[in-house]
């Protein structure tokens, strides 16, 4: 799959999240590890697998009668979307307002300032080297 944001349901992160533990697993070892805390049934787990393979957020193998899945994204991907999907739903797609709140609103370390301002400092650093380029 590309490097494109990919913008999961509830539903889909929870059955990612086993797939990416898991992979390649079969629509029973799914539903038996959501079992628990989800109470969905086989068919209701299958049903949602075959909808995010058809979306392309997983992929099938046929093995005989077992189906495997694995997944077609990486976490970084399915991050990126869903942070995507607040900062354009909460801050209008303002990245700077959205910055100010999570520092407002959380409490950090010197540690965690220090890091922050190294990330900060990264990343000009490699906008200068490709503006130069």
């Amino acid at each position: 799959m590309a490097t494109r944001d990919c913008e999961l349901t509830e539903a889909e992160w929870e059955i990612i999240q086993v797939v990416w533990e898991h992979e390649p697993c079969a629509a029973p070892t799914v539903q038996e590890e959501l079992e628990a805390t989800k109470k969905w049934t086989y068919s209701t787990v299958k049903t949602l697998m075959d909808r995010m393979a058809t979306k392309g957020l997983l992929t099938t193998e046929r093995i005989r009668n077992l189906i495997l899945y694995r997944s077609a994204i990486t976490q970084k991907q399915a991050r990126r979307g869903e942070v995507m999907k607040t900062l354009t739903r909460a801050f209008g797609g303002a990245f700077t307002p959205m910055m100010q709140f999570m520092l407002e609103s959380h409490a950090l370390s010197a540690q965690e300032l220090s890091e922050l301002e190294g990330m900060i400092r990264a990343k000009r650093r490699r906008s200068r080297e490709r503006a130069g380029k």
